[in-house]
């Protein structure tokens, strides 16, 4: 280990750490159930949740942002709470009004675009939904990586001329619709790679086409985080403090990137959301406004570490405050012995690279 607080000893580590198998409302990467290891450290607690088929290099920038979280506790926070965006998946538009329940008082929905099977008309139809149910949303699109460049190109104008139409309940045939209002805040990992990044920012600008490409993927995945902006691949940053190796590496890659940045959720429980919520608040800011984050994604899971309303959204909002898990919930929820020994190995490979 460095200099930086942590445990004693790969053994101390060991002691604090508790499995947990959350059992999720839809299926996600082929699983009904998300295992993180939580770990209880002297200054709270962090969250040890990497995928189970990323290696253990990538694995051990989590562990290092959940040795942070437990051993240094949270960066000074620059605000009390942190706006969140409704997150809307690939669903049919008559569910959609359904799943912004779930967000109440969000006012900024991202929307789930490009699902394999559906059409640009599916995806037009899912914002105009949206903008039914809370007309003066602001709205961002997240293709992951689906479209082509030329694909990208025509979707993300007609998504955008969707979200300007003023009235969207008019129907179609009816007679102009102005497109005076607010478009597309942006579009986020509309394709797949940063070279196709670079290309579809140039045949938006051709185009008079004026959204924002955020990336994703390309951020939380590459080596080197600040390739994407450095290579002109986008105008907005989507980071994650789990993969960045923690709450301050976020912080301080946020710097460097020089362009807005989304803080956003890794399908976390309520202990690696609060870490997010606490990045996102120490994210300095003149106006004191950020982009609300993509943080609201305990509403994919039937069962959490804490009892429902100990830390929630508020008028859109996630409080800045520690979560700490429930006892009863942990060993409620904890993993089978086999699952509990195979993170145990996971955390004790990963240490080692730390």
């Amino acid at each position: 280990m460095t200099s930086v607080p942590g445990p004693e000893s790969i053994d101390d580590l060991l002691a604090r750490v508790h499995v947990v198998a959350l059992p999720m409302r839809v299926r996600f990467r082929g699983v009904t159930e998300r295992e993180v290891a939580l770990v209880e450290g002297p200054a709270g607690w962090g969250e040890f949740g990497a995928f189970p088929e990323y290696g253990d290099p990538e694995a051990a920038h989590w562990l290092q942002s959940a040795l942070e979280m437990a051993w240094q506790g949270p960066p000074p926070a620059l605000r009390s709470r942190v706006a969140v965006n409704a997150t809307v998946p690939a669903v049919a538009a008559s569910e959609v009004a359904g799943i912004l329940d779930r967000f109440p008082g969000c006012t900024t929905v991202k929307v789930k675009v490009a699902e394999t099977g559906q059409e640009l008309v599916d995806d037009v139809a899912r914002v105009a939904a949206v903008l039914q149910a809370r007309p003066d949303a602001r709205i961002r699109v997240d293709a992951n990586g689906a479209w082509t460049v030329a694909e990208a190109a025509h979707a993300v104008r007609v998504l955008d001329q969707a979200v300007r139409a003023v009235d969207c309940t008019r129907a179609p045939g009816t007679g102009p619709v102005s497109l005076d209002g607010q478009g597309l805040e942006y579009v986020e990992q509309p394709c797949a790679t940063v070279e196709e990044l670079v290309r579809l920012r140039a045949r938006l600008a051709a185009d008079g086409v004026h959204v924002d490409v955020a990336a994703d993927e390309s951020i939380r995945r590459a080596e080197d985080p600040l390739r994407v902006v450095r290579a002109g691949g986008a105008d907005r940053a989507v980071v994650k403090v789990a993969p960045l190796g923690g709450p301050r590496r976020l912080l301080a890659v946020a710097a460097e990137l020089g362009v807005p940045v989304t803080v956003s959720s890794a399908l976390d429980s309520a202990v690696g959301v609060a870490a997010g919520v606490a990045a996102a608040a120490a994210l300095p800011d003149d106006d004191d406004e950020i982009p609300a984050a993509g943080l609201g994604t305990g509403g994919f899971f039937l069962e959490d570490v804490v009892d429902p309303g100990v830390f929630e959204l508020v008028e859109g909002h996630f409080p800045v405050v520690e979560v700490v898990p429930d006892r009863a919930r942990l060993e409620g929820l904890q993993a089978s012995p086999d699952r509990w020994g195979w993170w145990l190995d996971r955390v004790r490979r990963c240490h080692g690279l730390l």
